[in-house]
């Protein structure tokens, strides 16, 4: 057999094995599980919801995964999950950035002057230092991100091709070390951004090929509460061909010690460092019954791409239930996650205002399902009116006006009204808390490695499905920004995950709305 058969043979075989995984680990499956028994039903209606959407979705970039759906399940082995500002864990990502042997590969979204580039700087440096030093081949560091400031979006090369950067404008443009500095390094870098609203959001790392961050932070001054998490396995194999597709393209480009504080373990499998700074690591052990054995085993993960768009497809009188979505991977898994959900959705995120995702959230409460979500009251407003029509605050009044009348039904209202059609059972309990800083919000500056936003982006679903990446739950992330996000099965992980954001979120929220009080 050729060697190129071979190898899609065992993928085809890989991923056989992943779909019987997540038959097996996923509690859902139920009566909905499909006719042969290998799939649960997410992972069923999922690929049923993208296969439907082929011929839209084709004219995507990238698209390459358009005809085949089954080849974004993966598997993945988790390493660490942190939390902190977007400072604190580039410092804490250091050593691993600095282990690169070969090729490091960095996308995000802004691109700022600030600590988190001063420590990156730092990163590169010491790079440098280590190639110039082994005296073989220059480290390859290729550096991708979409927005650097208000007249490089209104500037900038109208492909999607980008542009990019010359080493003579590396410093005063870029902030970056001068390329003298540099010289063990092999670096190129490149923009996208497309007018209006078409800004590449997704963020992640490649660290020579074999591990992947996966962040929710950018290089940027804004000292928000973020998250990453770190992987390795066939998923980096997913997260290089993506790089492939859209950033590396065949387009040539021009080429030209950080000590952190000894914690205090405040709980088993999480340390706690202050100011909202978390680690959870799960190391490779088989012990039965061990409290973090998530690394002992190929968990089954999707990788879930969301290419951007143009058109933002502005509907200001539709009803909420009927403005739909481009049903990009990463949309059309969440809303069937959403849709499944039996017991319980977690959500945190920047801003809540995709209609679709609203309309998810109320019809899962009243099939009874307790939702909590953890957003912000006052973050990028302008942004928000400007692409999304209306602000976070309002959407949440909102369904909480919907979420009240579901449950108390009106025997006057309509039976075409849709809260009426939605409460047949007792709704689930709905918690909904706005991220406060503590010890209230501080001056840029002034921050002392408190977090002043939340920025991180969090859903799961009955403590059994986790998703984490770039997406926020807004109109721009669901209509118009490219977009890159994770789904993992396994219930260790995401009860792990949940209760390091519960404990960095202790003393920094505030409840607005909680049914069990409210009602």
């Amino acid at each position: 057999m050729p060697k190129n058969q071979q190898t899609q043979l065992v993928q085809e075989l890989h991923r056989e094995y992943v779909i019987l995984r997540l038959a097996s680990a996923f509690s859902m499956a139920g009566p909905s599980t499909a006719p042969d028994g290998r799939q649960s039903p997410i992972t069923a209606s999922f690929e049923s919801a993208l296969t439907s959407s082929t011929s839209e979705n084709a004219l995507d970039d990238p698209c390459y995964y358009t005809n085949n759906p089954k080849s974004l399940v993966s598997t993945s082995k988790i390493h660490s999950f942190n939390t902190g500002t977007g400072s604190t864990l580039y410092r804490s990502l250091a050593p691993l950035l600095e282990s690169t042997a070969h090729e490091l590969i960095l996308v995000t979204c802004f691109w700022a002057r600030s600590k988190s580039l001063n420590i990156f700087n730092d990163v590169l440096l010491r790079l440098s230092e280590k190639a110039v030093h082994r005296g073989t081949e220059k480290i390859k560091v290729r550096l991708c991100f979409s927005s650097l400031s208000i007249l490089q979006k209104l500037f900038h090369s109208p492909s999607v091709t980008g542009q990019t950067y010359k080493s003579s404008v590396w410093v005063k443009k870029l902030g970056l070390l001068d390329p003298s500095k540099l010289c063990g390094l092999d670096i190129q870098i490149k923009s996208v951004f497309l007018l209006p609203f078409s800004v590449m959001h997704p963020k992640f790392m490649i660290i020579d090929g074999e591990k992947v961050v996966l962040p929710s932070c950018n290089i940027s001054w804004e000292e928000w509460f973020e998250g990453y998490i770190t992987m390795s396995g066939p998923i980096v194999d997913q997260f290089q061909q993506f790089y492939s597709h859209f950033w590396k393209r065949k387009v040539p480009l021009d080429a030209s010690g950080i000590s952190i504080p000894q914690p205090a373990n405040k709980y088993p499998g999480t340390t706690d460092f202050g100011h909202a700074h978390t680690s959870t690591n799960f190391p490779y052990s088989s012990k039965p019954g061990a409290v973090l054995d998530v690394g002992a085993a190929d968990i089954p993960t999707v990788f879930l791409p969301s290419p951007h768009r143009r058109n933002p497809r502005f509907a200001p009188f539709t009803p909420t239930d009927r403005v739909l979505a481009p049903p990009t991977p990463l949309n059309t898994f969440i809303l069937t996650i959403l849709e499944k959900a039996e017991k319980s959705i977690r959500i945190q995120t920047p801003n809540l205002t995709s209609p679709p995702v609203l309309s998810a959230i109320l019809k899962a409460l009243a099939r009874g399902v307790d939702v909590k979500i953890v957003t912000s009251e006052k973050l990028m407003v302008l942004e928000q009116i400007v692409t999304a029509g209306t602000t976070t605050s309002k959407s949440v009044i909102k369904l909480i006006k919907r979420y009240k009348a579901i449950s108390r039904p009106n025997p006057s209202r309509p039976a075409t009204d849709e809260e009426a059609a939605l409460s047949s059972v007792t709704p689930g309990h709905l918690e909904i808390s706005y991220f406060e800083p503590a010890q209230g919000p501080k001056p840029r500056g002034k921050e002392e490695g408190e977090p002043q936003q939340s920025h991180l982006k969090m859903t799961i679903i009955d403590e059994e499905v986790l998703v984490l990446g770039s997406g926020n739950l807004d109109r721009a992330s669901w209509f118009t920004s490219q977009e890159l996000g994770v789904a993992f099965f396994d219930r260790k992980l995401a009860v792990s995950v949940q209760g390091g954001v519960d404990l960095s979120m202790i003393g920094r929220t505030r409840v607005t709305f909680d049914s069990r009080n409210s009602v």
